[in-house]
């Protein structure tokens, strides 16, 4: 069994310095042996996706020293049943098996290993992470709504623009979709913590979404009534943070496979490439006319995209309209683009509780 500390280091989550300047340099692997610091690991068990991050402490952030993403689909079916199913505990596990040998091979020094929506609803969560710690020899930790939009923003913060008095951050997920106001004021001084002015986790997620109005034939009423609820979930935060658009440079800020694959096909990259789309702006017509774009493209076509795939073409849609329920919300001419999140949010958590940087 792998041992590790899940203490909580701060009242809220996101009690640390999450400052502008830190970089992540996730490009470039490099052994870690015979190197004096020590080896993080994050690991995010979504309601989509299994993702693992173990990374080292550099002078302005951390360097990537392995990483693991599988589409798991552990909540597959859960919006119907409230129950994981076999096969999704399955591959979770396969999935899980992968991410402890990374771990071990890396002698990972501090790890946190999260669990979020599918393990939070489902009936059967308690005996998916018995069978966890079981056959994989890991012990996963289901975090709360707060403290999943609290990292989620604490590992993408610092692409906000300086520039903005306030932004409007977003993480569409496989179950629930985070939302948070974001104040600037005086960030570089500031932990991301006591930036944060409001949120709201939607019980909606590209998974769930799917499930009830299917992501293989999606007609534009289809779109629309998607579209729809995820409005109806979001309005009551939508007047919470109405005066966020008051603000000069407003926009807003997202993070997920949805915006990623948008900026992917906006880019018409070839296959994906994270240092091609993290960061990178996009106005609201570009996003407006790849949205128009996927919506209509056939399944095979979205299956065939290289920034798609057949493992998302039957979700990129349902994440679509929760991406465009937030852009109705909050209509900004610009949105800036993140391949980071939950699993940066943990490691810079872990770093900072370690005093790594003021060392």
């Amino acid at each position: 069994m792998i041992h590790f500390d899940n203490s909580k280091f701060y009242s809220k989550i996101g009690g640390y310095a999450m400052q502008s300047h830190l970089n992540f340099k996730r490009d470039q692997y490099e052994p870690t042996y015979g190197h004096p610091a020590k080896n993080y690991a994050a690991l995010d068990l979504g309601t989509n996706n299994c993702r693992l991050l173990i990374a080292r402490p550099t002078a302005d952030g951390f360097r990537v020293v392995d990483a693991f993403s599988r589409i798991v689909r552990l909540g597959e079916g859960l919006a119907l049943t409230n129950r994981l199913c076999k096969d999704a505990i399955s591959r979770s596990i396969e999935a899980l098996k992968i991410c402890r040998e990374k771990i071990e091979f890396r002698s990972v020094s501090r790890i946190r290993l999260i669990a979020t929506e599918a393990c939070r609803i489902a009936h059967n969560g308690s005996f998916f992470l018995e069978r966890v710690s079981q056959e994989a020899g890991l012990d996963l930790e289901i975090v709360d709504r707060e403290t999943e939009a609290r990292l989620a923003a604490a590992g993408c913060a610092a692409l906000a623009d300086p520039e903005a008095s306030s932004v409007v951050l977003f993480d569409i997920g496989g179950g629930s979709t985070e939302v948070v106001w974001l104040k600037q004021a005086n960030a570089a001084a500031q932990n991301t913590n006591s930036r944060v002015k409001a949120w709201v986790s939607l019980p909606v997620g590209v998974v769930t979404l799917a499930d009830r109005y299917g992501g293989v034939d999606v007609t534009l009423n289809c779109f629309e009534n998607m579209v729809t609820e995820v409005s109806a979930h979001l309005s009551a935060f939508t007047k919470q943070a109405a005066s966020s658009m008051e603000c000069p440079n407003f926009h807003i800020l997202g993070t997920s496979g949805t915006v990623t694959t948008i900026a992917g096909v906006y880019l018409k990259l070839k296959r994906y490439q994270r240092k091609e789309v993290d960061g990178i702006w996009m106005g609201n017509n570009d996003v407006e006319h790849v949205m128009q774009q996927l919506l209509a493209m056939s399944f095979a076509e979205r299956a065939a995209n290289p920034c798609i795939g057949l493992e998302r073409a039957d979700l990129v849609l349902a994440g679509c309209a929760i991406f465009e329920a937030i852009r109705r919300a909050f209509p900004s001419k610009r949105v800036r683009i993140a391949d980071r999140g939950l699993r940066e949010g943990i490691l810079m958590e872990m770093m900072q509780a370690d005093g790594v940087w003021r060392k």
